[in-house]
């Protein structure tokens, strides 16, 4: 067996009900002068209330807030200014974006990592990965980091505010653990990678069977089973499981859409759930097997019920022209791409006609429409 080096998990996750609160003490053994980074106008005034309890412990924190995606505008603005004011940690507040710019500002000064999922939009606070993107939001690549975080705080009380389409994305990036593992993993021979692969197989059945009801009630059991897969389990599972169990076509396709433009932005989740649709498209024209016939048509029910994309029209791209599309599939299928991790050769002009398959609703749908 070849040697395989595991960045497993945060050093510390406190969950539940109060968690920031109670995250404190632990904080004060991390840090003395932090960097809190956000993003998001509407999460700010969350942001200064961390700042103003920090402070009741003795901790002079900073703050500064993120422009664009993560990005290298804004991590090299974000680093010299930890750098220049002697900030020994990074705590990271927002959505997947923001906890990527921060992991990587962290590795880069080589200080603690503290981070702070206000969603359970992505799996993002948990892992040793940053997306990197242009400053309009295209994707360029992913960088490994040294190790997880320090410190995950996951507060129950504060996630449930999140929109509940942040809820929804997150389910469709955490369902896809499942989708992709299990096609590019199925053969290994190695431990780790089978149990990962079990344990994305679990997540997709207790997504399935409270997915609806987290997203429609913030308030039950459902939910925390539903945030807590989204933001944490999947982490576990890409950990555990390596590359290998991150992605294979979804993921992929996902990078490719993320270079055209939009009327209105998708999230993260809700092109790599349209990019689930696209890879089970390309398994039922790949396979004699009748499965992946009946896993889409699964699949496009639970991610309706969820207001999510299964088409273009609804990832608001109705105006987009073939050569436009073409340009997203011939980015996704580079050499270095995941996506020849497939069972299965695959070219853009496969590509090309699997998205266009999903080209509109159907007439039976009674998906809105961003």
């Amino acid at each position: 067996m070849s040697l395989n080096i595991h960045n497993i998990s945060p050093l510390n996750v406190i969950r539940g009900e109060g968690a920031w609160h109670k995250s404190l003490e632990l904080i004060t053994k991390l840090c003395k002068k932090p960097l809190i980074l956000g993003r998001s106008s509407t999460t700010k005034r969350l942001r200064t209330s961390f700042k103003k309890d920090l402070l009741l412990k003795g901790i002079q924190a900073l703050s500064l807030d993120l422009h664009h995606d993560c990005c290298e505008l804004d991590i090299q603005k974000a680093y010299k200014f930890s750098k220049n004011n002697n900030c020994d940690a990074i705590i990271a507040a927002g959505g997947g974006k923001v906890l990527d710019a921060g992991k990587l500002i962290a590795d880069l000064l080589d200080v603690n990592c503290i981070t702070v999922p206000l969603s359970a939009s992505t799996c993002a606070g948990w892992t040793a990965l940053s997306n990197i993107y242009t400053p309009d939001g295209k994707f360029i690549k992913d960088v490994a980091l040294k190790r997880c975080p320090n410190l995950l705080i996951f507060d129950h009380s504060i996630v449930r505010t999140a929109p509940p389409r942040t809820l929804a994305s997150g389910i469709a990036d955490a369902v896809a653990k499942w989708y992709e593992s299990s096609l590019t993993s199925s053969t290994s021979q190695d431990g780790f990678v089978q149990q990962a692969v079990q344990m994305a197989r679990v997540l997709r059945d207790q997504l399935f069977l409270n997915g609806h009801n987290a997203f429609k009630d913030p308030l039950s059991n459902s939910w925390e089973i539903v945030a807590e897969g989204c933001a944490l389990t999947a982490g576990i599972i890409g950990g555990l499981g390596g590359v290998r169990c991150r992605t294979a076509a979804a993921h992929p396709i996902h990078n490719g859409l993320t270079q055209l433009s939009y009327k209105s932005k998708p999230l993260h989740g809700e092109l790599v759930g349209f990019g689930l649709l696209v890879q089970l498209y390309l398994e039922e024209k790949n396979s004699n097997s009748q499965l992946p016939k009946q896993a889409k048509s699964q699949l496009i029910n639970f991610l309706s019920q969820l207001n999510l994309p299964i088409s273009i029209e609804s990832i608001s791209l109705r105006n987009a022209t073939t050569n436009e599309i073409y340009k997203a599939c011939e980015f996704a299928c580079k050499n270095d791409s995941d996506i020849h991790k497939l069972p299965f050769t695959i070219n853009e002009k496969d590509l090309l006609e699997a998205i266009q398959s999903y080209k509109s609703l159907p007439t039976t749908s009674n998906l809105r429409l961003k």
